[in-house]
């Protein structure tokens, strides 16, 4: 879903195949799976458009999605200068990662919030659909922060400022760097934020900002383009 929101496309159809055997897809399994793909196809008005099941000694699924828009916003299409935008808050999946690995110890609502947003990520739909009226470049943050910079730009001959202390975080990261004196740092490079990473030239401030006031989504100018 993200892959084509983060373009200004508007997902549609998808097509499952799934790969396993009686051990993977016992009636419960099916039962959650089913579950989950109704939860998700209810949150972004998807459609099921077909698939396949296949026998294997290993489990693996397949997603293709099926998106429409009259304009795409391209990669590697930044300008010199483009203030460097994203959606959202960044880290709180990878410190949910972190939480059920137990390579962090947390308890209690923090425990439960950072693992649903690990599961359950804020994909920014809605404002998506208005991102092609601004926007000269973007991609979605799977890879991390800096690497999907690098392979937003990584055909132009330009580089990059981020400035750190504007990369926005939840108050519950917040609370979380407070209460375990951790750095930052850690936390906000290293991917599965599913957030809008774009490039904007300075004249669209007004306008970003006016459109994520209007949606209730948070942006944050984060960087610059740099010839």
């Amino acid at each position: 879903v993200s892959d084509l929101v983060c373009k200004g496309v508007k997902p549609k159809y998808y097509f499952l195949s799934g790969g396993g055997n009686k051990k993977t897809f016992t009636k419960k399994n099916l039962s959650l799976i089913s579950k989950a793909l109704k939860e998700e196809q209810n949150r972004f008005s998807l459609q099921i458009g077909g698939g396949d099941t296949v026998y294997s000694k290993k489990t693996s699924f397949s997603v293709t999605m099926l998106g429409f828009s009259n304009k795409i916003v391209e990669r590697n299409n930044a300008k010199k200068n483009d203030d460097i935008y994203v959606t959202g808050d960044i880290g709180d999946s990878y410190l949910g990662l972190k939480v059920l690995k137990k390579k962090s110890k947390l308890s209690g609502q923090l425990k439960k919030y950072f693992i649903k947003k690990y599961y359950c990520p804020d994909i920014p739909y809605n404002f998506s659909k208005k991102i092609v009226n601004f926007a000269n470049t973007s991609i979605d943050i799977s890879d991390g922060l800096i690497s999907d910079m690098e392979k937003l730009i990584n055909n132009q001959n330009l580089s990059f400022n981020l400035y750190f202390d504007k990369i926005p975080v939840s108050k519950q990261m917040l609370m979380y760097l407070n209460k375990k004196k951790e750095n930052k740092l850690n936390l906000v490079f290293h991917g599965d934020d599913y957030q809008i990473l774009f490039t904007s030239q300075k004249r669209n401030r007004k306008l970003i900002k006016s459109v994520a006031k209007k949606m209730n989504q948070k942006v944050t100018l984060i960087g610059k383009i740099n010839g």
